[in-house]
């Protein structure tokens, strides 16, 4: 069984970019029930794979289910190579890297899942790599995946002040808060925000046929409306994840129990 939550990880070159990542299976000794499909899961701005996935359980959940699970540090997130510069960021080069590790790990094709920032690069996966998703779940994102979620330069500022007590705007000094409890490069993630926003638009979010999963928090000021984004995609399916907004809705039972009966749908 896995009882410890666990740090562990490789790194890979990502066309000159040096990620980690982890990769892992339980045998059925172990009480999992072997190797099974491969899930890529791709944390949000400011986390990581350890915080986004193995401290809420996620990793844990889908090795039991039987799944082969795959986390990716983002670059200038956790373990992962910090870069400062703003054009050596965006959801599609991070999408790139993705598509990059499982190369490395000679998989051709794989379930992802993303969180917030990990829901668009999954987006960017999923209509520009069709052949390599077999579903996708947009975690922490609806509407707001095509409309934005407003200026990221006061969040940029706030993550490079001295002190986080001369941050005066809430939402910024909560991404400043937070990015601190994950132990981030606070200038790799000012460049990482100030970044191109590469949209996403309905029309490329219409060309995804793969089976598509919007979950998102009830009480999320963040995301934007699921239903909406849902329904651009054929067939895409709804999870509200009851009660709970953007922060918390990531380790929710509710989520893990929707995303399963999704995948198993499969």
């Amino acid at each position: 069984m896995v009882t410890n939550i666990s740090r562990e990880f490789q790194t890979f070159d990502s066309s000159g970019v040096e990620l980690a990542y982890s990769d892992r299976v339980l045998e059925p000794q172990e009480g999992g029930l072997g190797k099974g499909e491969p899930i890529l899961l791709i944390h949000g701005f400011a986390s990581n794979m350890f915080t986004n996935w193995e401290a809420t359980g996620w990793n844990r959940f889908l090795l039991k289910a039987g799944y082969r699970v795959i986390n990716i540090d983002n670059r200038g997130h956790g373990q992962s190579e910090k870069l400062y510069g703003d054009e050596d960021y965006g959801a599609p080069l991070m999408a790139e890297d993705a598509v990059r590790l499982l190369d490395h790990l000679g998989i051709g094709k794989a379930h992802v899942m993303g969180y917030s920032m990990g829901a668009r690069i999954c987006g960017f996966i999923s209509f520009n790599h069709p052949s390599r998703v077999s579903s996708t779940v947009f975690g922490g994102m609806g509407y707001n995946m095509v409309r934005g979620i407003g200026a990221s330069g006061p969040i940029a500022k706030g993550l490079l002040e001295p002190n986080v007590t001369d941050i005066k705007n809430d939402t910024v000094k909560t991404f400043r808060l937070f990015a601190e409890s994950t132990g981030s490069d606070l200038k790799a993630l000012a460049a990482c925000i100030r970044s191109a926003r590469t949209p996403i638009t309905e029309q490329q979010l219409e060309t995804i046929r793969t089976p598509v999963l919007v979950a998102v928090g009830t009480k999320d000021v963040i995301a934007g409306d699921a239903q909406r984004l849902a329904g651009l995609m054929p067939g895409a399916k709804v999870l509200p994840i009851v009660d709970k907004d953007h922060m918390k809705a990531v380790g929710d039972p509710g989520f893990k129990q929707g995303v399963l009966a999704f995948l198993s749908g499969q």
